[in-house]
């Protein structure tokens, strides 16, 4: 028996606000009772020897050391600026306010 009929999908997509045709809630609910049946045969496979895991590969951190570098001056930053004003970039007032 599916564990993911049209009705689910159905109730679930009106939680979500989302509009579903006919032909999407029956495509969705094929894929979604894939999904499931795919995890359930997973579960039954692993046991407690096997680890949980999110990837199948090893992860470590890869950030650098936070060292800082050289940064441009005021100037050499405002150069390129098609409008500057008291060392800042001058751009078009977007509320209407001072």
């Amino acid at each position: 028996m599916s564990e993911i009929n049209r009705e689910a999908v159905a109730h679930l997509a009106r939680l979500a606000h989302i509009e579903m045709t006919a032909e999407e809630l029956d495509k969705m609910a094929g894929e979604l009772d894939v999904i499931v049946d795919s995890i359930k045969t997973v579960s039954e496979v692993a046991g407690d020897d096997v680890p949980a895991t999110s990837h199948p590969i090893p992860l470590a951190n890869v950030f650098r050391e936070d060292v800082p570098g050289a940064t441009l001056t005021n100037e050499q930053a405002l150069s390129g600026a098609p409008d500057a004003e008291d060392g800042r970039f001058k751009v078009p007032a977007i509320l209407d306010e001072e």
